[in-house]
């Protein structure tokens, strides 16, 4: 058995499973960003739709 071949292969996966946990981290902090802006534009809505109730309310369509 070639010890230092596996010792070399171990090491890797582990430097490779370290990369992928921090590029998972940062992937989470983006989505993190992303659906606090989401939240805050859902909540202008919420309050441009408080303050003027008949806008947007209605629709005309035609076929």
């Amino acid at each position: 058995m070639d010890i230092a071949g596996l010792s070399m292969a171990m090491s890797t996966n582990q430097v490779q499973t370290q990369v992928s946990t921090a590029v998972l981290s940062k992937s989470m902090d983006t989505l993190e960003t992303l659906g606090q802006g989401m939240v805050a534009m859902i909540d202008a809505a919420a309050m441009e739709q408080s303050v003027n109730p008949h806008i947007g309310g209605n629709f005309d369509m035609r076929i």
